[in-house]
């Protein structure tokens, strides 16, 4: 058991690499990996007035983590189907979980080095990090749960690239402006803050504000422990999904 366990950890570090190699340099990767939330962000810093710096750069973080991690995964699947090589995988001896796996490490570390890029701004805008450990387990743990989240995007049975990141811009902007980013959740009317309580993005920005600032609206622990549970949510419901969609696909 624990051999194939190895094997199959093996598989999805090799196909990892295969992630890293062909896709990190892809249009729709950097433009809505990169680009887009630093327009955001610009947009937000212009209109804004007498707001503190901690509180910018954490939305920046929280906006960098979301768009990165949720820029590769989504449009892994539709590409390999249209360049004809997903039979060839599926054919391989690894499991749906396994491929996931491997697509998930490649996103990951995608959404984790590019997020480095706002917490290094802050520090050199003079922005302190009051707790380090919590927000780098908080990024560690976020760009987990937001590559499986752009992995049950692309669960539809499409080869088209563009479809995917359709969906996936129709899911990004409502979590970004729910999600105590521009608006702190405390300021927000009650159904405001129902709705943000469903959003994982929400109790992120909980955490970078809380590392940057010392504020928080949720208990740590409820932040960590609900970015987990939609990290197994997402994951169980990406491999079902693509368990039935994926012969949709060859």
């Amino acid at each position: 058991m624990f051999q194939q366990t190895l094997d199959q950890l093996k598989r999805s570090l090799g196909i990892m690499k295969k992630d890293i190699r062909i896709y990190y340099l892809k249009g729709p990767v950097i433009i809505f990996g990169v680009l887009i939330p630093l327009f955001l962000f610009l947009a937000f810093l212009t209109g804004s007035r007498n707001l503190p710096i901690e509180f910018l750069v954490s939305g920046l973080i929280s906006m960098t983590i979301l768009f990165t991690a949720t820029s590769v995964s989504p449009v892994i699947m539709p590409w390999e189907a249209q360049m004809n090589t997903l039979e060839r995988l599926a054919s391989c001896p690894v499991s749906i979980s396994t491929i996931l796996m491997g697509d998930m490490m490649a996103s990951f570390i995608f959404g984790v080095g590019v997020t480095s890029v706002p917490v290094a701004i802050g520090l050199i805008l003079g922005v302190g990090v009051i707790h380090p450990f919590v927000l780098a387990m908080g990024i560690f743990v976020a760009a987990v749960c937001f590559s499986f989240l752009g992995l049950l995007m692309s669960t539809i049975p499409t080869n088209a690239p563009s479809n995917v990141m359709m969906l996936s811009t129709m899911v990004k902007f409502p979590l970004v402006f729910i999600s105590g980013i521009f608006i702190p959740v405390e300021n927000m009317p009650y159904w405001g803050k129902v709705v943000a309580s469903l959003s994982p993005l929400t109790y992120f920005t909980d955490l970078t504000r809380y590392s940057l600032q010392g504020s928080h609206h949720y208990p740590l622990t409820v932040d960590f422990a609900v970015l987990l549970l939609f990290t197994v949510l997402f994951f169980y419901l990406a491999v079902k999904l693509h368990k039935k969609t994926l012969p949709m696909r060859i």
